[in-house]
């Protein structure tokens, strides 16, 4: 019986527990670190959202108050400007933002599976190349860059921007993309070049549609950041250029008069289309980071 009794003691739920003496002895730590963090994040959000739907008169007097009762005015202060400034920074933000996720999907897909499946030392350097240009931030290149735009004709053009954005984010999609083909099993390929595929069906008809946990988290990522950006654009369009939705809201603000109502119902316009396009591809994103992590 005592025998019995210590092996039960010896094999219950709680024997591999590492005992932990700080959130042993005050449980309440890790609830309160958890609720601090989350505050931190939902304040800025908060405040946002509360004062979108508040009268212009009550942003300055009282910005953290409860909008109530809420109004639409600076919504539609901010669609209905005599210079449309939201709906030509809209237009685009949308036309730089898809050609450049597009190309940027297409180009790291392709490189990222020639880089992932070569085993010359080319390709081992290459890769090595691609992945320092993350570490490499856009400010410090924006000089030289405007320099390179202005010889080519591309200054202060769509086109300008969106290539800018491709040649610094496609070693991102690079980085995603070779991790995850990894996973894929080499024998698929081979056999679709057993059955008379070449190399370019391969990809496209059998690697590619396999891609999609990996395709949405390069769109998702890619898409938020070339959607928030405000410098390059700012610097690359320039005031003959056009704007955008970010550099909208900057624009918004005069130097002798700033309506704060039209400000905030630009920031909350110009957060919704990423919002919803993030919330359509959500279920892959996950998947998609973490997909490169199995095989190395």
């Amino acid at each position: 019986m005592a025998t019995a009794s210590r092996t039960d003691r010896d094999t219950g739920p709680h024997t591999n527990r590492a005992p932990n003496p700080t959130t042993d002895k005050a449980p309440w730590i890790r609830p309160a670190v958890t609720l601090v963090v989350t505050a931190t994040f939902f304040l800025p959000l908060y405040l946002v959202l509360a004062n979108v739907f508040k009268p212009g008169k009550d942003i300055s007097a009282h910005p953290a108050s409860f909008p109530w009762p809420p109004t639409f005015d600076n919504i539609s202060a901010a669609l209905d400007r005599p210079d449309r400034l939201f709906w030509n920074g809209l237009i685009n933000s949308v036309t730089i933002t898809l050609l450049s996720i597009v190309v940027l999907t297409v180009v790291s897909a392709m490189l990222g599976h020639y880089l992932s499946r070569s085993r010359s030392r080319f390709a081992r350097i290459a890769l090595l190349v691609l992945l320092a240009g993350l570490m490499i931030p856009p400010q410090v290149i924006l000089v030289p860059v405007t320099e390179v735009l202005r010889l080519t004709g591309m200054m202060t053009t769509i086109q300008g921007i969106v290539a800018f954005n491709v040649g610094y984010y496609v070693p991102f999609g690079v980085f995603v993309f070779s991790g995850f083909i990894r996973t894929i099993p080499l024998e698929l390929e081979e056999s679709a070049q057993l059955d008379g595929a070449g190399r370019w069906r391969t990809f496209w008809h059998v690697v590619f549609p396999l891609l999609r946990p990996a395709t949405a988290s390069v769109l998702i990522f890619l898409g938020v950041w070339i959607w928030n950006d405000f410098l390059n654009p700012l610097i690359i369009l320039g005031p003959a250029g056009g704007t955008t939705v970010t550099v909208g809201v900057y624009r918004a603000i005069g130097e002798h008069q700033s309506d704060y109502g039209q400000v905030f119902g630009l920031m909350f316009l110009a957060a919704l289309p990423v919002l919803i396009f993030y919330l359509a591809l959500q279920k892959h994103f996950v998947k998609g980071l973490t997909g490169g992590a199995v095989k190395g």
